[in-house]
This record gives structure tokens, C-alpha cells and sequence, in this order.
């Protein structure tokens, strides 16, 4: 973990509610897709985790959705202005776990730490299918991006505005080694069951230092507590104990 100062490049609107601000400073802590960072905001007391996007060597992506004070802040922020944030946060997906075609699951703000991720597999040489799952058409992003990089993509939507109605496990009927998903706790759940192989799954969970000194965001696993800032976000498929 490390403390930076970064400078916002570019702040700009997706959709009505999710934004991409592109930012440069010292991202060699930054070692994993699926990785967190932790930002600091004037006049707020915890600092806001976001998943890391996309990450080359001194800029850093980060997509977020606008849900409250400390998001609509962000959302106001400038090109030039600064940004305190710790950097190389959580665990990270293991790529090599995926076997030659992993299959990658993303529910609406869980799909930006998959991009980091599908670019990282395909230059191992991986065919990667990629499901991106949205409410409405109107709260699609990135499928563009992903196809750039070679992924095979399909978007589904809930209410079949656009590509496969229904969810993502509507479209996982395809030849696959390996899961790694990232979402909401009712869409993992349902890609648990689902899955045909052995997975990684990205939890979200309300944190507090972000870095597992408060263990605010521990959680019961097959193998014991696992904090999901720590020992996670990323959790294997045989350590996932659900709880109703």
C-alpha cells in the first residue's frame, strides 16, 4: 500500500450515473486486476474505495457510479485537481488459476476491474469471453473497449432493451476453464450456482480504513474470517461460505 497524490487528466460522464476520471501519478503499487484504490475527499471522513479500472505506468483509470455525497463530489471534480489516494489495495484476480478460456461476469459497476483484467489474460495470449450485464440500455458501457481487445462479448439487459434479455447467467452457456466475476451479492450468488468450473468472485463490501486494520469488512468463509479489503475483494470459489 502507498499514499499518493494524483492529478486529474479527465473527468467525464459515461452514462446519466457512471463516470470514467483518468488521473496520473505513481501507480507501481498497483500490481493486480481487480485491485482497489482508496480516495480521500475534502469534507469527508472515510475515503471512498474504487476498483481499479485500467492502470499502465504512471496513469490510472477508475470508473465510478454516482450513489451518494462523496460519488457526486467526485463527479464535480476538474482536470488539474489533486486527489490524495492509497493505492494497491486487496488481493487481486490470479490469472493463473483461469486455464486458456476464462469466462469473465460483470453487473453494472462490477464490470470496470474486468477490463484491467481481459487486457492482462489476452496479452498472456487467453481467449477470453466477456458477459456485461445492465438494467437498460441506456446503462451500457465499455462493450466497445473490451471488443478492442479481442474478448468476445455479449451484453445482456434486464429488460431486454438491448443484446440478451434477462442476466448474466442468461449467457453463460459457452465453452469455458475458468469464472471470474465481479457484481452485486445476488448476481454472484446466482453465477455460483450456475458455474460449471472453479471461480474467483469479487465481493463489494462497506469498508472503513480499507486496508485490514478495522476489520469492518470481515467476512465468514470455509477457511475462517477473511477481510474482503485485505484477503480480499477476491474470494475463491471453495472459500465462499454463503449466508443467508
Amino acid at each position: 500500500m502507498k499514499q499518493s497524490i494524483f492529478t486529474i487528466l479527465t473527468n467525464e460522464a459515461l452514462t446519466t450515473s457512471v463516470y470514467k476520471m483518468t488521473l496520473v501519478g505513481d501507480t507501481s503499487y498497483v500490481t493486480a486486476p481487480g485491485q482497489f484504490v482508496n480516495l480521500k475527499l475534502e469534507g469527508k471522513f472515510l475515503r471512498r474505495p474504487i476498483s481499479v479500472c485500467d492502470c499502465t505506468e504512471g496513469e490510472l483509470t477508475l470508473i465510478y457510479k454516482v450513489v451518494g455525497g462523496g460519488t457526486e463530489q467526485m463527479s464535480r471534480m476538474l482536470p488539474g485537481e489533486k486527489l490524495d489516494i492509497l493505492t494497491g489495495l486487496g488481493n487481486g484476480y490470479d490469472t493463473a488459476l483461469t486455464g486458456d478460456h476464462p469466462l469473465l461476469l460483470g453487473g453494472g459497476v462490477g464490470v470496470p476491474p474486468l477490463y484491467m483484467l481481459a487486457k492482462q489474460l489476452r496479452a498472456e495470449g487467453k481467449t477470453v469471453s466477456v458477459v456485461l450485464g445492465f438494467n437498460t440500455k441506456d446503462e451500457i458501457f465499455y462493450e466497445n473497449e473490451f471488443k478492442a481487445l479481442g474478448c468476445d462479448v455479449t451484453v445482456t439487459t434486464a429488460d431486454g432493451s438491448y443484446g440478451v434479455r434477462g442476466f448474466v447467467t442468461n449467457a453463460m452457456d459457452v465453452d469455458y476453464t475458468h469464472v471470474c466475476t465481479c457484481g452485486p451479492e445476488p448476481m454472484l450468488k446466482a453465477v455460483y450456482k450456475a458455474c460449471k468450473t472453479d471461480g474467483q468472485f469479487s465481493f463489494e463490501e462497506r469498508m472503513g480504513c480499507g486496508f485490514g486494520a478495522c476489520m469492518g469488512c470481515s467476512c465468514k468463509t470455509i477457511t475462517g474470517y477473511k477481510r474482503i479489503c485485505k484477503e480480499g475483494p477476491i474470494m475463491r470459489k471453495g472459500d465462499i461460505l454463503w449466508e443467508d
